[in-house]
């Protein structure tokens, strides 16, 4: 298997390659499920292509709480069926998919209760580590534990005495949720799948009743295409309406938006060595650790209005430092808040009013001859929705096609990641970078690394961190662009790197710097970089301008102030 490079020469020949001839499948949208599809598609010896509107994760994708998890809540509602399927995919990217991307996370359970709450959430959490256990996919976490209150307050000084009587401590898993899925898409175009983003689908092509394949507009070079294919997949996730509507034809099922926040916070805010999970009156509050910082998360809202850009109000931001400060000793304020992003989940429409109850579970539906539609689902369990996507597009193909293989195919940069892993001092000796550096490279790109680092090796002023980001190196600016398909300023310090959450400046004291190192990657002239630098800090402003407002739809109106990036 090659190694994918996804820089401008290979997107134009992507583009290009889809419309040279018929495809056996077309994915629509590239966030987590349709990255998915395409590599569970690809791997069975079709031929494939994956476009979508903006950027890999652009969505929904890269706004999640970063959790891979079996879903301790659904146990709960007694969803067993759920929680066993997503228990099963958390040990397999843990163990063999994704083991450079995808690492253990502890929380903490405080218990409020005497007794009884012991033996209820303790009954939970154990019947969630024998679930995972039984799958023969739990062994690479340690077991849950139960803690008295003196011991659960050595483990997370942050929490006031009186907020708890004792403690459960348990394991789930965290990734980076955009770069996983750039991985994904590098994967999957590594088997043979031509894959372009900056391509969105204008139209559907029809024969009778029949879809054939999209028109695709090149939002970069500014060209149309049409891409014929024998089955297309629409994985747009919170747009599954808006593209079924380009049909002509009413969808089976509906999607419903539900918008959940995030804070990001420093590390040196909340005094624990462990992630936190909160019980509140409709969900659960997640402290999740985040390098050298703590997400916050989530809210859990109805939300109708701009779909790519979901607003953080005032409010949300408020709830969300409410029930946290409930139980720490030293409370949050809005000056320890460093970033805020929010998301919409893509929830099956139900009977229920509450987005809170709307089912988690996906469905997969062929509405029209040629056209599949998956929707719903979470993130941990993308594998599965893309199998059942796959194989409900190969009813329509008139040939016998392999079984999903996706199980047993591990992501680029997974294979020798542990040999690497322990030959870092060794690596850094040779690159003369600190070991911490290259920890940091390893745990983002696995055995990809030494595609980074040769780029240093050929430029070593790359070896130096970013002003005002210093977790990231500029060799990995540039990479981004040269390898990952980044195409805006805005793709680098919001998804290749994280630093428009991760810092109080949002990004802005970066930007030039990365503007000008993604240049001559993309042919830039000074006019179009200083074109990035303006519409960045138009974002961040509005952004801003948004988390001051009452509601959603002031915060609405505030961030669409920002209009979207042209190519030039």
């Amino acid at each position: 298997m090659r190694t994918a490079t996804l820089g401008p020469a290979e997107r134009a020949e992507a583009l290009a390659g889809l419309a040279e001839r018929e495809l056996d499948v077309l994915v629509v949208g590239a966030g987590v499920v349709g990255a998915g599809t395409a590599l569970d598609a690809v791997t069975r010896g079709l031929s494939t292509g994956l476009v979508e509107a903006r950027d890999w994760a652009s969505g929904t994708s890269s706004r999640s709480s970063k959790l891979i998890h079996g879903g301790l809540r659904y146990l709960e509602m007694l969803d067993f069926a759920l929680v066993r399927e997503a228990l099963k995919e958390r040990g397999l990217l843990l163990e063999r998919i994704a083991p450079h991307l995808v690492k253990p996370v502890p929380f903490l359970y405080p218990l409020k209760g005497k007794g009884w709450e012991r033996l209820y959430a303790g009954s939970g959490v154990a019947l969630y580590d024998t679930m995972s256990m039984s799958r023969g996919h739990g062994r690479g976490l340690p077991m849950h534990r139960h803690l008295s209150r003196r011991h659960a307050l050595r483990v997370a000084p942050c929490l006031q005495k009186d907020a708890l009587v004792g403690a459960l401590q348990y394991y789930d898993a965290q990734m980076d949720d955009a770069r996983y899925v750039a991985t994904l898409v590098r994967t999957a175009a590594a088997y043979g799948a031509k894959v372009a983003n900056r391509a969105r689908v204008t139209g559907f092509l029809r024969e009778g009743e029949r879809v054939v394949g999209a028109r695709v507009q090149d939002l970069e070079g500014g060209g149309e295409y049409e891409i014929r294919a024998r089955q297309v997949v629409n994985a747009t996730g919170v747009w599954t309406d808006d593209t079924q509507a380009m049909v002509g034809e009413r969808g089976q099922f509906h999607v419903r938006s539900s918008k959940g926040i995030h804070l990001v916070v420093p590390k040196d805010r909340i005094n624990s060595t462990t992630g936190l999970i909160l019980r509140t009156e409709k969900s659960v509050l997640f402290v999740i650790p985040w390098g050298r910082h703590w997400i916050i998360g989530t809210t859990d809202t109805d939300w109708d209005l701009d779909k790519a850009h979901p607003a953080a109000s005032s409010a949300d931001i408020d709830y969300l430092l409410e029930h946290v400060n409930s139980v720490l000793a030293v409370p949050l304020t809005r000056d320890d808040v460093q970033g805020v992003y929010a998301g919409l989940r893509p929830l099956l429409a139900g009977e229920s009013d509450a987005t809170s109850k709307l089912s988690r579970e996906h469905t997969v539906a062929h509405p029209v001859p040629g056209l599949v539609v998956v929707a719903g689902g979470k993130y941990t369990t993308y594998r599965v929705m893309a199998k059942d996507a796959v194989d409900e597009a190969v009813h329509g193909l008139d040939q016998r096609v392999a079984d999903c293989v996706t199980e047993d195919i591990p992501l680029v940069g997974a294979e020798g990641y542990r040999a690497l892993w322990n030959a870092r001092a060794r690596i850094a000796a040779r690159t003369g970078l600190h070991v911490v550096r290259v920890e940091h490279l390893l745990n983002r790109y696995g055995s990809l690394a030494e595609e980074v680092l040769e780029l240093i090796a050929a430029d070593p002023s790359l070896a130096e961190p970013l002003p005002g980001a210093d977790d990231y190196l500029r060799a990995e600016v540039v990479y981004a662009a040269s390898h990952e398909g980044a195409r805006h300023l805005d793709d680098v310090l919001t998804r290749r790197t994280r630093i428009s959450i991760e810092t109080f400046d949002r990004g802005t004291r970066s930007a030039r710097e990365v503007a000008e190192l993604m240049a001559p990657v993309l042919d830039w002239d000074k006019d179009q970089v200083e074109r990035e630098i303006a519409h960045y800090e138009k974002r961040v402003e509005a952004e801003r301008e948004s988390q001051l407002q009452p509601d959603d739809l002031t915060a609405d109106a505030a961030r669409l102030g920002a209009p979207e990036i042209s190519p030039g």
